[in-house]
């Protein structure tokens, strides 16, 4: 039991920063310092733990945190790619 709150702990926290950088990209509209390749790392950290979940059968109610934190990677992404080429295209 313990485990899972601490699991839950280190998921809610690092997932909370996403709002707060999906914001901040939405509105300076800018991506200068983004990485699109440390976001797709952090997703292919959290697909590795949702494995990790089914592969043994426990704690299944977990990956549901996880595709949300992947979610809000994708939609900060998916914010980068919008901008970056509409940037390119203005400059």
């Amino acid at each position: 039991m313990l485990s899972e709150i601490l699991e839950l702990a280190m998921l809610v926290i690092f997932g909370s920063s996403w709002p707060f950088a999906i914001h901040r990209t939405y509105k300076a509209k800018r991506v200068d310092g983004k990485s699109p390749q440390f976001m797709f790392l952090i997703i292919i950290g959290y697909l590795c733990g949702i494995a990790a979940h089914l592969a043994d059968g426990t704690k299944l109610w977990l990956c549901w945190v996880y595709l949300l934190d992947i979610l809000l990677v994708s939609t900060d992404l998916a914010l980068y790619f919008y901008y970056a080429k509409r940037n390119r295209e203005t400059h």
